[in-house]
């Protein structure tokens, strides 16, 4: 089968004595010995074996790099185009036709250089990628900084990245802060602050949860500040080294539609070759000089070769990959590019998808004769002597509130697991938490017109906390893990595209998952999920629409993404675990590109339909046209070479989707 441009057979590495566009020049000269050769046959003055001495030159140059291919392919056992084609061009030599032979090879030889250019013109654009990050780094070593390639770079090297340049290494800052451009890696238009890590002297190359404001990535580009930087990856394993290996293998990777046309191949083929034989032997049938089926068993032989079938898909599947690429999107491979497009059903991971992942303070509720800041002050003093996640979020937002008034300091922290804290402070001892610790104290127990109100707080989604001083309820403080600012957008456009559900599915408990589902308009939500549950739910969601994505975090959502039709993790660029895991991953962490990725699937699955609608088509009527002699061998390979053009060229349309 022909196959040229699917990746493995065609090298394509045709270099020469013009360099890497010698196939294109040969097949110029090719054609200008042809007309020069064509021109003269009519000059009655000019002997006639000076036009068959440019047609022979002719058939050298537009034959060279066909015959050397052939020759390639047949020694590995395979039939190609190629030899196809030499075979016809071979025949007409022997029937004297040189001129039809010389036309022949010159439009094979043309079309193929042409192809060989526009794919050329897809695998650059991932090329690109990995000619993001540069090729050496500034290293600060006892004081002085000097240049070195980026393979000598180890973990925890401090290197300096210049303003406006690029930062050669996956690191975190260590000093300096500068805003940078991280486009060419999450496909984020708006540049990242950085900042220092607080703890510089850290190892933070097993650390999995940096923060984004002190992470950076190779090939990110620096803003107007000066960074050093410490390495926490070698080159070979950066971030973007391993998002070019997984887009070179996404190319390697068959989809649906390419396996289909691949087991066409494999019978066509051969039958076209035994239908060719048969018409070797129409002159013993009808009244016909043998050169005469010679001819149109050669125009079949031509005719009948799916060359624009063979590279239809993955013409399109290279552009589609390449293009979501650009836009912080990894594709990888032409399964999860033409089901992306299919999707009917989405499935979301809550916390780190659909929310921010951390908690804020929602809501702070005065009982009594208490000013809200005094009883901040009091809330932020208590909880700063805890660890607690959520005591965390009440002192940072807190104090945000409070914009600078001091707090006082708490002593004597006690905790009550799973239930609160007790502190002392000044001489009143003061206790946050939730129900269950005063009912634990059962002393002064909250009234239960205190009690609807929680209850009612914690209806809406909310983490409450119950404060008392000494005898007496103070107030009441709320929390809740917020949704994503762009989430509500986001899932109204995926709803406008056509994704009838979107489904949440989170081990929070059912109260939370419908608040948040209601806020932010999906049409399920399924809490109180463990992880294999998760994976239940996928199952049955796959029953009853046929395919299924499960959008999630990469790291405790990986059974149920491997369970879905296509997994799609956030965040890749941060977290190796989802690179690994997921079909598609949003290397940003960010919902946004969610709706790009599927509109540019749709775009390319109708591509692909296109281009084999282009290609059968043509072959179809190719065949009968000239078996029955109403095209010849010019014309046959005109339309031929004409129609695998036109399906590349088709297929690099997708380099500009625009969202």
């Amino acid at each position: 089968a022909d196959s040229h441009g699917a990746g493995e057979e065609h090298s394509h590495a045709h270099g020469g004595i013009f360099g890497k566009n010698t196939e294109l020049i040969f097949a110029i000269i090719c054609g200008v010995l042809l007309g020069i050769g064509f021109g003269l046959s009519f000059v009655e003055s000019v002997p006639q074996w000076i036009s068959l001495a440019l047609y022979i030159g002719a058939y050298f140059f537009g034959g060279f790099y066909t015959a050397k291919e052939a020759v390639e392919t047949v020694a590995k056992g395979g039939f190609e185009i190629d030899f196809l084609m030499l075979v016809a061009a071979i025949g007409a030599a022997i029937l004297g036709e040189w001129a039809e032979g010389a036309l022949l090879l010159f439009l094979f030889s043309l079309g193929h250089a042409l192809e060989y250019y526009a794919m050329n013109k897809a695998r650059k654009s991932i090329a690109a990628l990995a000619e993001l990050a540069p090729k050496t780094a500034l290293v600060k070593k006892n004081g002085k900084t000097e240049e070195v390639g980026i393979e000598k770079l180890t973990i925890g090297d401090i290197i300096v990245v210049k303003p406006n340049s690029k930062i050669s290494a996956d690191g975190v800052v260590v000093d300096g802060q500068s805003s940078v451009n991280q486009a060419p890696i999450t496909g984020e238009s708006v540049p990242v602050d950085k900042v220092p890590v607080e703890n510089v002297e850290k190892d933070y190359s097993e650390v999995d949860d940096i923060k984004d404001e002190n992470r950076v990535f190779a090939g990110t580009i620096n803003g107007n500040n000066t960074l050093e930087i410490k390495v926490i990856k070698a080159a070979k394993d950066s971030t973007l080294s391993r998002l070019v290996k997984l887009v070179n293998e996404a190319q390697t990777q068959k989809s649906p539609t390419q396996l289909l046309t691949d087991k066409f191949e494999k019978y066509f083929v051969p039958s076209v070759l035994i239908l060719v034989g048969i018409l070797l032997f129409a002159f013993l049938v009808i009244d016909e000089p043998f050169s005469a089926s010679f001819y149109r068993a050669m125009a079949v032989l031509v005719a009948a070769s799916p060359c624009a079938l063979a590279i239809s898909t993955p013409s399109a599947v290279l552009s589609g990959v390449a293009r979501a690429a650009r836009g912080g999107v990894l594709i990888k491979g032409g399964r999860p590019l033409e089901d992306l497009g299919e999707l009917t059903a989405l499935a979301f991971d809550k916390t780190g998808t659909l929310t921010e992942g951390k908690p804020k303070l929602t809501q702070v509720v005065q009982l009594g004769d208490i000013s809200e800041n005094e009883l901040l002050k009091i809330a932020v003093a208590v909880e700063s002597l805890s660890d607690h996640p959520l005591a965390k979020a009440v002192v940072r937002d807190g104090k945000e509130r409070l914009e600078g008034e001091e707090s006082p300091d708490a002593s004597n922290l006690e905790a009550v697991l799973g239930k609160g804290i007790k502190a002392t402070l000044g001489n009143d001892k003061i206790y946050v938490g939730n129900l269950d610790l005063y009912e634990e104290l059962n002393d002064t127990n909250p009234s239960e017109e205190i009690i609807t109100k929680v209850r009612d707080l914690e209806g809406g989604g909310n983490t409450t906390m119950l404060l008392r001083k000494n005898e007496k309820y103070i107030g009441i403080i709320a929390l809740m893990d917020t949704p994503r600012e762009a989430a509500k957008k986001t899932l109204s456009e995926l709803k406008e595209i056509g994704i009838k559900r979107m489904i949440m599915l989170t081990g929070d408990n059912q109260k939370v998952a419908d608040a948040v589902a209601e806020e932010i308009g999906l049409t399920d939500a399924w809490g109180s999920l463990l992880p294999e549950e998760k994976v239940e739910a996928i199952k049955k969601l796959k029953k009853k629409e046929s395919k299924v994505a499960m959008v999630g975090d990469g790291v405790n959502d990986a059974p149920a993404m491997a369970n879905s039709t296509v997994g799609i993790a956030m965040g890749a660029a941060g977290s190796d675990v989802a690179l690994e895991t997921a079909d598609i991953a949003l290397m940003a962490d960010k919902l946004e590109t969610l709706p790009f990725a599927i509109g540019l699937s749709r775009k390319a699955k109708a591509i692909i339909k296109q281009n084999l609608w282009v290609s059968l088509g043509i072959v179809a009527l190719l065949i009968p046209a000239t078996i029955f002699g109403f095209a010849n061998i010019g014309v046959a390979v005109v339309i031929h070479e004409g129609s695998t053009l036109l399906v590349v060229f088709n297929a690099l349309r997708l380099l500009a989707y625009k969202k």
